[in-house]
């Protein structure tokens, strides 16, 4: 949240492995005119996927990288609109795991672009788990 390039996103829990949230894309991630960059598309579905993954315990989330990612655009995401992006976790198993991600229309629900990713555990030894609060991620309740 602190970053002031990112991309700001305020995520939820929505239920067990799914997580939603909202946002207004700005001008400066605009690829053509109107139109959202599709990298900037792909780090959304990237970040909401790998959160649904995440755990629901904030004392002891799941910290992955993302190995590899597949985006389908179905149709220009609009900046200056409000967009709804959700995420839900899928298979997991001990090292690994895959999740989906999808951006939303906020006003006609129609999906305009979505993804799937393979995630991979970050190994313990990378970070301190008694320093969290200081890693700057959450879940938001």
């Amino acid at each position: 949240m602190e970053n002031p390039v990112g991309l700001h996103l305020h995520i939820y829990g929505t239920a067990p492995g799914e997580v939603e949230s909202t946002y207004i894309a700005p001008d400066h991630f605009q690829g053509y005119p109107g139109v959202l960059h599709g990298g900037i598309v792909a780090a959304l579905i990237d970040e909401i996927s790998g959160r649904a993954q995440m755990g629901d315990d904030p004392m002891d989330p799941r910290f992955m990288f993302t190995a590899k990612l597949e985006v389908k655009y179905r149709k220009n995401v609009p900046i200056g609109k409000l967009l709804k992006i959700i995420g839900k976790a899928r298979k997991s198993r001990a090292k690994s795991a895959e999740a989906w991600a999808g951006i939303y229309d906020a006003e006609t629900d129609e999906l305009l672009a979505e993804g799937n990713t393979l995630l991979i555990d970050v190994p313990s030894d990378q970070f301190d788990r008694s320093r969290l609060n200081e890693l700057g991620w959450k879940v938001d309740e």
